[in-house]
């Protein structure tokens, strides 16, 4: 079993608490009224992914630019809440894509926040230049593969690889974790590896240091967080419990989909997929004083 495979499983420890079938979840549009009554009256403080949230999921990365109409109804919601877009893209990209004035954006996973890079991060840029170019050269003539660098991390698609090639890609991506098991970490999502250096940050954290930095962690507010992937899930879990705002996830799965809706998840509430987001961003927008 490779050490991609291996990683895909989340760690027993990680989510301290039951998992749910994402097609068991309530809808959180259609049951409107479950949903009103988690909110009980708080003000929502709303994360976003960007990626399979707020824009679909493309074969080409630079092709996943925000609709208008998706853009507006951020923009409105903005306007009367707190929102901010964590995404596992480069910030600057994200902050370029959205155009957004005074819109919070966290990249690379959470690693940069509004330009302020988290610190443990700081000296991997020579190892992440390293494997940039590794996979250029070993992964980088497979027909489809696209290698994306960021600023703290590299991503390997594969979506358009043909499926008898994709084991030439984890094989090359296991052999780097492999080569530099103490600085490296993989992050499995959609079709894509995302390499990272090997420290204790995810979404969940980001979201944590977000809601202290902005001041939305009184008892008058309530976590919304928005995401549909793997790594979204730390920020589902980051969000439960007393302590921690007593928290909604909100996973974006198709639910015809049988991996997706069979798909464990610490998300409450369910959408169907992005146009569902938009509605679902107005209608907190339209909720709003």
């Amino acid at each position: 079993m490779s050490v991609i495979a291996r990683k895909r499983r989340m760690p027993a420890g990680r989510v301290r608490r039951v998992l749910s079938r994402i097609a068991d979840l309530p809808h959180a549009l259609r049951d409107s009224a479950r949903f009103a009554q988690r909110l009980d009256g708080r003000r929502p403080a709303v994360f976003l992914d960007y990626d399979g949230t707020l824009t679909p999921i493309v074969d080409r990365p630079q092709d996943a630019v925000i609709s208008d109409s998706m853009r507006d109804a951020v923009r409105r919601l903005a306007e009367c809440a707190t929102v901010c877009v964590v995404s596992g893209r480069d910030r600057p990209i994200i902050e370029q894509w959205m155009g957004i004035d005074g819109l919070v954006v966290a990249g690379s996973h959470g690693f940069d926040i509004g330009g302020h890079p988290n610190g443990a991060v700081t000296g991997f840029e020579d190892l992440l230049s390293t494997v940039t170019h590794r996979l250029r050269t070993e992964v980088g003539q497979v027909e489809g593969a696209a290698i994306e660098p960021k600023r703290f991390s590299v991503a390997v698609h594969y979506r358009v690889v043909a499926p008898e090639q994709r084991s030439l890609v984890r094989a090359v991506v296991d052999t780097l974790l492999a080569e530099y098991p103490d600085q490296l970490k993989v992050t499995p999502g959609k079709m894509v590896y995302e390499i990272q250096p090997k420290v204790d940050w995810d979404k969940g954290k980001a979201v944590q240091y977000l809601r202290r930095a902005l001041g939305v962690e009184g008892d008058e507010f309530v976590p919304l967080y928005l995401g549909d992937d793997i790594t979204d899930e730390d920020a589902f879990s980051a969000l439960k419990g007393p302590d921690n705002g007593q928290g909604i996830g909100v996973v974006v799965a198709d639910l015809s989909d049988p991996e997706q809706a069979g798909r464990a998840t610490a998300a409450d509430f369910v959408l169907e997929s992005t146009g569902e987001v938009q509605r679902f961003l107005n209608a907190l927008a339209n909720a709003r004083p």
